[in-house]
């Protein structure tokens, strides 16, 4: 895609070139993972997630118009954990994602478990304040083998 690399995490996303804000390309072997992964890029842009250590158990259910807004509202949905309660996730598992037609329009919802710690800046590497995530450059695709999504978030 022409996308320069900045940072890469084990094949799961990467951080790339833009001139304001985060860009991220993340993967998953399905559309489940894709949205995990895009999560845990979500708190790897503002601490390193491996030194997280989640000892609070989060549910998360979010719905969508279509899979780019259920993208947005996903992410959304985990970065208000951040604001209202100042937790971090570095383990994230999405249990479900369903299509449902009602009245004539599609329905996307997401059902997932997180595990969370609250952030220390004592303890935890502040990187970044993420404000929102965006639609610019928003994309969800499937390739071969993989999922991918593209988006940027807004710091």
């Amino acid at each position: 895609m022409g996308e320069e690399v900045i940072a890469s995490r084990n094949g799961r996303f990467d951080f790339l070139e833009h001139t304001s804000d985060i860009y991220v390309r993340a993967y998953g072997k399905d559309v489940l993972e894709l949205f995990e992964n895009s999560g845990l890029a979500l708190f790897d842009s503002m601490t390193n997630i491996d030194h997280l250590r989640p000892a609070v158990e989060k549910g998360l259910e979010v719905e969508g118009f279509d899979m780019e807004n259920l993208l947005y509202k996903w992410l959304e949905s985990l970065l208000l954990l951040y604001y209202n309660e100042k937790l971090m996730c570095g383990s994230i598992s999405v249990k479900e994602l369903s299509i449902e037609r009602i009245n004539g329009d599609l329905s996307y919802k997401l059902k997932a478990r997180a595990l969370c710690e609250e952030f220390n800046p004592l303890r935890h590497e502040a990187r970044v304040e993420v404000k929102s995530p965006t639609y610019n450059l928003m994309r969800i695709l499937k390739q071969e083998d993989k999922w991918v999504a593209y988006f940027v978030l807004d710091i």
